[in-house]
């Protein structure tokens, strides 16, 4: 089966009526986590992203504080955790959500004193981190990169 380009689904979808276009939204949702999260962050959350930047937060912070402190389930836990970041920042599609909650993530790390310096690959990843964190500043207005790199400079 050949997909479309995003193009063409564009083009189809609006030739559709607004009911057929509520049962394919709805039809999409039931097969993917990632989909039903995704629409229920459009609908209800997109409107007000620093409440929704604070649910991760908090999210985020829980999830810090169940990790173990086992080398090899620290190692999965914080990757998990990044993981789940990442997503809820591809869905806000915003440069400055982004640059918040990775250094909140960066923070969190820090705070804790998880022993990424013993660790090769958790060290590289948290280096990765702040070289992503470098280039979504980079893309912001300047006082926000003066305030920013602020920041990123006190990890």
């Amino acid at each position: 089966m050949r997909t479309a380009t995003v193009h063409e689904i564009k083009k189809e979808l609006s030739s559709l009526s607004p009911g057929a276009l509520i049962e394919l939204c709805l039809r999409l949702a039931k097969y993917k986590k990632d989909n039903k999260e995704l629409l229920t962050f459009l609908l209800f959350e997109a409107h007000d992203t620093e409440g929704y930047m604070e649910s991760v937060r908090q999210d985020m912070k829980e999830n810090m504080e169940a990790l173990s402190s086992n080398s090899y389930l620290l190692k999965k836990g914080l990757r998990k955790i990044l993981r789940t970041t990442n997503k809820y920042i591809r869905y806000a599609a915003n440069k400055e959500v982004e640059v918040e909650l990775l250094l909140y993530f960066c923070q969190q790390v820090k705070e804790r004193k998880l022993p990424i310096s013993k660790s090769t690959q958790l060290s590289n990843l948290y280096e990765q981190l702040l070289k992503k964190i470098q280039k979504a500043i980079s893309g912001l207005h300047e006082d926000l990169q003066y305030d920013y790199l602020k920041r990123l400079k006190g990890l």
